[in-house]
């Protein structure tokens, strides 16, 4: 069945931190070639992910694949940027007074919050973690007015917190509750957890992915690595996780490849849709 749907595969889309990137921060020659050849025989490449589509294309020509992502599912599956359609869409954004609340819910927490936004992250105050997390992922940010910035909706909010910590943010989060609005809770690194849209995920990317381009979630092959890949690969056609990923992301996979700096993106291509 799954030799099958392999042989239907029609856009190939991937998690970018420890998936399509190595612990160098770049692609591997391998996944690179592996992703042009891939392109070059009609099959689109995405990439879903964290961070916001903007801050993504920006670094395409860093990781070195200049040119080479179709598509774009940033925020978690808020944004939508279809180079190959010329489509940019955003759903679902957060209200300003829920992320407010969100906020003052940790504020005895040594916490940080963090909001990505058209390829910059945006603090109400500066401090270690926030220029940490803004040297790893390579996104400048901007200190600013959260009581004038959160006057419009927002993708989404990410907590950013010391590794040690993250336990007691999760355990915090539960006893979260706005009758007004929505929001779903879900940690997406070891030092970030994220409040967005309940009718946020890589899924919903997917599907709107799918639609535009008139295919379905089974002509669909993603690779992830982490918790918040688990609902991708449990939807696509084809669900990858690298040997890298969590254990609970590796329950949901078709198939498990190398680890991200074991060219297991590259190899996968090659071996199964090249």
């Amino acid at each position: 069945m799954k030799e099958e749907l392999l042989k239907k595969v029609k856009a190939v889309v991937c998690d970018v931190d420890g998936t399509l990137l190595t612990s160098d921060g770049v692609v591997s020659p391998v996944t690179a070639k592996a992703i042009r050849d891939l392109r070059a025989k009609g099959i689109l490449f995405g990439i879903a992910t964290g961070r916001d589509a903007k801050s993504v294309e920006d670094l395409l020509e860093e990781w070195g694949i200049a040119g080479q992502a179709d598509v774009i599912i940033g925020s978690g599956g808020a944004e939508i940027r279809d180079v190959a359609l010329g489509i940019d869409k955003a759903s679902f954004p957060l209200e300003g007074s829920l992320i407010r609340e969100v906020m003052n819910h940790y504020q005895d927490m040594e916490v940080s919050f963090v909001i990505p936004f058209q390829g910059v992250l945006y603090a109400p105050e500066e401090d270690e973690r926030v220029k940490k997390l803004s040297k790893v992922d390579k996104i400048p940010y901007e200190i600013v007015d959260f009581d004038e910035f959160l006057k419009t909706p927002r993708p989404k909010v990410m907590i950013v917190c010391k590794p040690e910590l993250m336990d007691a943010v999760v355990e915090r989060s539960k006893t979260f509750h706005n009758e007004q609005y929505k929001s779903a809770a879900l940690k997406t690194a070891s030092i970030l957890f994220e409040y967005m849209d309940p009718r946020i995920s890589k899924t919903h990317g997917l599907e709107e992915v799918a639609e535009l381009h008139g295919f379905s979630l089974e002509n669909i092959c993603t690779f992830g690595d982490a918790d918040n890949d688990f609902d991708m690969t449990q939807n696509a056609g084809i669900g990858v996780v690298m040997a890298n990923g969590s254990e609970k992301t590796k329950s949901a996979a078709d198939y498990i490849t190398e680890d991200n700096n074991h060219d297991g993106i590259g190899n996968f291509i090659n071996q199964y849709l090249l």
